[in-house]
């Protein structure tokens, strides 16, 4: 396993992403389009859409790679799992409007957990006083594997049940046709 990433991220509007080749616009209901989660949108190729509870403010992040699937670490109260592969050779965590971090990533097709604990309590907060750290952590996981559906792995808070309903409402025929493929 090597460390990405582990530090405090700011998200607005409960976002954060991952993108590759440049980006991908942030169309919402596009990196969600026929998945069953509604936390970490993977429609839209070369892109990760990742949703928090905390609406603004910054967030304990680590985003790790590992050589295969680590055991998945159920003290987390939500998980959930996608396909990635990268569209070009910078892959970065980006802040809304801010900083972005570079990921070693090599382009190969990957499975993604993101993992969250404290996620209602960062809605009930929505945006700490000052330097504070919002109350919601979260864990992304990459290792190689073939690309595959999303997946809930684990969903205990109420910000996650809500929006796993959020891509449910959205028709599978707004993802990118090559993203279609993959389900």
């Amino acid at each position: 396993m090597r460390t990405l990433f582990d530090g405090e991220v700011f998200v607005a509007y409960r976002q954060i992403y991952v993108e590759s080749g440049g980006g991908f616009g942030g169309d919402m209901y596009a990196t969600f389009a026929g998945q069953s989660n509604g936390l970490c949108g993977g429609a839209v190729p070369g892109s990760l859409f990742l949703v928090t509870g905390l609406h603004t403010g910054d967030v304990a992040f680590t985003v790790e790679l590992h050589k295969s699937a680590p055991p998945t670490e159920y003290a987390w109260e939500d998980i959930v799992e996608v396909s990635f592969t990268p569209v070009g050779p910078d892959v970065v965590l980006a802040e809304w409007g801010a900083n972005s971090y570079p990921l070693e990533l090599d382009q190969v097709s990957y499975r993604v957990r993101y993992s969250a604990t404290g996620m209602d309590a960062g809605a009930e907060l929505d945006t700490p006083d000052g330097d504070d750290l919002g109350p919601d952590r979260y864990l992304l996981q990459f290792w190689p594997d073939a690309p595959r559906p999303d997946a809930v792995v684990k969903q205990t808070s109420d910000q996650a049940a809500y929006w796993h309903g959020v891509p449910r409402r959205v028709p599978p025929s707004s993802a990118p046709p090559a993203e279609r493929s993959a389900r």
